[in-house]
């Protein structure tokens, strides 16, 4: 994926549509240049009151479409089960 200005600062949202947080920056495979994962300020309530400044890395992978948000896939959804 090209890297694009505008993911900075995109809302996060889970499979529940629920707020994870925005997009505060990226980490790149420096061989292929392309985007590993994905570094989100945790957002909601405690972000607001300053109480949590913690992040979450999200793999690449676990991302189901870019848009005016960034919606993340279920853990299961690629899973078959037999």
């Amino acid at each position: 994926m090209k890297v694009n200005q505008d993911v900075f600062g995109k809302e996060v949202l889970n499979t529940d549509g629920v707020i994870v947080g925005k997009v505060h920056d990226m980490e790149f495979d420096d061989e292929t240049r392309e985007i590993k994962s994905i570094i989100v300020k945790k957002g909601g309530l405690t972000n607001t009151l300053n109480i949590s400044k913690g992040e979450y890395v999200i793999p690449f992978d676990m991302i189901k479409a870019i848009g005016d948000k960034i919606l993340l896939k279920d853990a299961f959804e690629d899973d078959i089960l037999i």
